[in-house]
């Protein structure tokens, strides 16, 4: 078995520092701790994909394509084949579809399926005109509900369609729509509201790293930046007890829609962080979109490397769900 060596991370990769979060005494003891890898797909439309003209996804964000659908089905049948589950996050609206046998199929596999709320409402929105695009267009929807109450009414909302159209009885996790640079830290509110829902973690962080403008390629500074970030991007505690588990950088729709990435760039940067996972026995936490790699990457070289790179060095990594990589965090703390 080809192995990473176990080295201090500092004199691995220089400058960049292993996150408060990690228990320090499982890494000063020199015991195996096996790193941990969540391929997570968001099951929602994305701007500018298929084509850059497309925009109208933002006001139908649940409103699936089918070759959308069948990316998300062909991609948890890889994984599952290459030893893993996929961890995805639906809309509520998607429910609304006359077909879900599909996503029934992914459930019978196996595979998660979280909260991404009914209609991939901002919850960090202080107005109806940051809620979502299409409150915005017609606010009318929210018949007389604040800012708050929607945001809790459109979480237990998605949580109906799954029961009644999937006969999931919980959904596993909650994940925010877009990515916040803080997470839920300050919003005490939020973290109450969602473990008052019976949500025990949630992924809602995203860091900040350098990006390129688009039709440029990322240099070595970019790549940098994106591997530093990994450090920030690793589960922890709020004080509220909530358990964030962080998106990784770099996403798809960081790639391929905001820097316009080659996919050949993408896949070195998701190699790069899955490499310090392994020799820090860290999470990766892989975030995309079916709707992004259908036309980013149609023949899945991404998922196919990351499968590749679990099985070369098994005895060092897992793929697994946010749900255990939560359950190892409850177990450390």
């Amino acid at each position: 078995m080809n192995r990473f060596p176990r080295r201090n991370f500092l004199q691995s990769i220089a400058g960049i520092t292993t996150a408060s979060c990690f228990n320090s005494s499982t890494i000063a003891s020199g015991l195996p701790r096996k790193a941990q890898i969540a391929i997570t797909l968001d099951l929602e439309m994305s701007r500018e994909f298929p084509t850059r003209d497309q925009l109208h996804w933002d006001y139908e964000k649940g409103n699936l394509d089918e070759p959308t659908k069948r990316y998300a089905l062909e991609a948890a049948r890889l994984v599952q084949n290459g030893g893993g589950m996929v961890h995805f996050f639906a809309l509520g609206q998607t429910m609304e579809q006359a077909d879900v046998s599909w996503l029934k199929s992914i459930l019978a596999d196996g595979h998660a399926v979280g909260n991404h709320t009914y209609d991939h409402v901002y919850l960090l929105a202080k107005s109806v005109d940051d809620l979502q695009f299409r409150f915005k267009r017609a606010p009318w929807l929210l018949e007389g509900r604040t800012v708050d109450q929607e945001i809790h009414r459109n979480i237990k909302l998605a949580e109906l369609a799954f029961k009644t159209r999937l006969n999931l009885a919980r959904p596993d996790g909650f994940r925010t729509p877009g990515g916040f640079q803080t997470g839920l830290h300050g919003r005490e509110d939020l973290q109450k509201m969602l473990l008052s829902m019976g949500y025990d973690y949630v992924s809602s962080l995203y860091p900040a790293h350098a990006n390129i403008p688009p039709g440029t390629r990322p240099n070595e500074t970019i790549f940098k930046s994106i591997l530093e970030s990994q450090s920030k991007a690793q589960p922890f505690k709020y004080p509220t007890g909530l358990i964030e588990i962080p998106m990784s950088p770099i996403s798809d729709i960081g790639a391929f829609r905001n820097g316009r990435w080659k996919l050949e760039d993408f896949m070195k940067s998701v190699r790069q962080s899955i490499e310090w996972a392994i020799e820090t026995g860290g999470v990766f936490d892989f975030l995309a979109h079916p709707s992004c790699l259908l036309v980013s990457d149609p023949e899945m070289k991404t998922l196919k490397m990351i499968l590749d790179m679990a099985k070369k060095h098994q005895e060092m990594v897992e793929i697994v769900t946010l749900g255990k990589i939560a359950n190892r965090i409850k177990q450390e703390s």
